[in-house]
């Protein structure tokens, strides 16, 4: 299996978590304008949910799914050189131009602030998990598997930034020599 091919079923897999979203937001407006809650109960304590699924715990539902869609995927994203940058400047400009505008951005904005991110974020989700968080308003419980999506995500944007970052010197080394 290539790369390609594995990055093709990560986003398809995170495009089905994208419909589950919108039908948990719905399913969580739906149980409001009736006024159920909670929506489901269970006898037993279960994994992640508690005792009952109620709205609180599916608005959080929605919080980790929009964590888990919008942070997980950045990384690729960032290496299919399809995130978000002004390009109506940037398209008019030579490709030699374009490499070293993105290699001076990642070097003086994207790494620095990887470096401070990434300690900031595994001491966060290192805390939710020593403390084993959960939800005070009968939300989910074990908050600490959501904060710990956190320093995945960035570690991995990190190392599609630090990959990119290599490329270009590369090409900036090859174009001298």
């Amino acid at each position: 299996m290539t790369i390609i091919a594995l990055s093709n079923i990560v986003l398809n897999t995170l495009a089905i978590l994208l419909v589950i979203l919108m039908v948990a937001i719905g399913a969580q407006v739906l149980f409001s304008a009736l006024d159920i809650n909670p929506v489901l109960g269970f006898a037993e304590q279960l994994p992640f949910v508690g005792k009952a699924i109620s709205l609180n715990s599916l608005l959080d539902f929605q919080w980790h799914l929009l964590v888990i869609t919008g942070l997980l995927p950045a990384g690729l994203v960032w290496l299919q050189d399809k995130h978000v940058r002004v390009d109506f400047f940037y398209s008019r400009r030579s490709a030699g131009w374009q490499n070293g505008t993105d290699l001076i951005g990642n070097l003086v904005f994207a790494l620095p602030f990887f470096a401070l991110m990434l300690p900031a974020a595994w001491d966060f989700a290192g805390r939710a998990w020593r403390s084993d968080e959960g939800s005070r308003n009968g939300g989910l419980n074990d908050l600490w598997l959501i904060k710990g999506v956190l320093p995945i995500g960035i570690a991995l944007l990190a190392l599609a930034v630090l990959l990119e970052t290599i490329s270009f010197l590369r090409r900036r080394a090859a174009a001298r020599g």
